[in-house]
C-alpha cells in the first residue's frame, strides 16, 4: 500500500511538472523589458551594481522572504536535532592524527584569506558581482574547512549568543523594512529615501553576510553532530 502510495505521488509530481512546462510554452510574449527598467531606475537605487539594485531594493522583499526561507530551514533542522537529545551531546578536541596536521596548517592560512574574500565581496556587492549571499558563503566554507581540521567544535545545539548572531540580520532587515514603510508616504515595503539607500543597503548587507553565514555554517555544523550522534549511539 505504501509502495502504490509512493507511486502515485511520483506520477502526480510528473503529472504537474508537465503541465507547467506546457503553459510555460503558451505564455504570451513579455510587453516589459525589465532590464531596460532596471537601467533607468539604477541611478535610483544607492548603487551601481544591477543585481544588487534588484536583489536589496526594486524586489528587496524577495530576497527577505529567502532569509527567512533559511532561517525556518534551520529553526526545522535544530528542533530534530532537540528531539535525538543533541544538546547533550559536546563534541570534545581529540588526537589529531599525523595525517591532519597538513590540513590544520593549510586552514590556518585558508581561513583569514576568506575573511578577507568575504569583506571583499561585500563592499564589491554594490559595484561589481557579490555581495552578503557570497560573502556569506566564503564566511560558512571557512568554517566547514576548520571543524573538517578538527580545529571547531560545538555543543550540539546554539546558545544564546549564536542565537542572536543568527537572528540579528534578519531582524535589522525587517526593521529597515519597518522603517521605511512608516516614514514614507508611499508605504512601500523596503523602499530607501534616495540619500540614504546606499548605505542602508551596505548595512543590510553586512548584516546579512554575518548571519546568513552562521545559518550555513550551523546547517552543516548540526548536520555532522548529528552524525557524531549516531556515531556514539552505534
Amino acid at each position: 500500500m505504501r509502495q502504490l502510495a509512493v507511486t502515485f505521488i511520483i506520477i502526480l509530481c510528473i503529472a504537474f511538472g508537465l503541465l507547467l512546462f506546457l503553459v510555460m510554452l503558451d505564455l504570451p510574449a513579455p510587453h516589459v523589458h525589465l532590464a531596460v527598467q532596471v537601467n533607468e531606475k539604477l541611478a535610483e537605487s544607492g548603487v551601481i551594481h544591477p543585481v544588487t539594485a534588484v536583489l536589496l531594493n526594486f524586489r528587496g522583499y524577495d530576497t527577505l522572504l529567502e532569509v527567512v526561507v533559511l532561517f525556518v530551514a534551520l529553526t526545522a533542522m535544530l528542533t530534530q536535532a532537540k528531539g535525538r537529545n543533541l544538546q547533550h551531546i559536546t563534541t570534545k578536541p581529540c588526537s589529531v592524527p599525523m595525517q591532519i596536521e597538513v590540513l590544520q596548517w593549510l586552514t590556518r592560512v585558508v581561513v583569514p584569506l576568506a575573511i578577507m574574500v568575504a569583506g571583499y565581496l561585500l563592499w564589491a556587492g554594490a559595484y561589481r558581482a557579490g555581495g552578503a549571499f557570497q560573502a556569506a558563503a566564503v564566511l560558512a566554507a571557512a568554517s566547514v574547512l576548520l571543524r573538517l581540521a578538527s580545529m571547531l567544535h560545538t555543543t550540539g545545539l546554539p546558545g544564546p549568543a549564536s542565537r542572536i548572531g543568527l537572528l540579528a540580520g534578519l531582524l535589522f532587515f525587517f526593521a529597515v523594512a519597518a522603517a521605511g514603510t512608516i516614514t514614507r508616504q508611499q508605504g512601500s515595503l523596503l523602499q530607501y529615501p534616495d540619500d540614504w539607500a546606499g548605505l542602508l543597503i551596505l548595512f543590510i548587507e553586512a548584516g546579512l553576510t554575518f548571519s546568513l553565514g552562521l545559518i550555513l555554517a550551523r546547517t552543516f555544523l548540526t548536520l555532522a553532530d548529528d552524525d557524531d550522534t549516531r556515531g556514539t549511539e552505534r
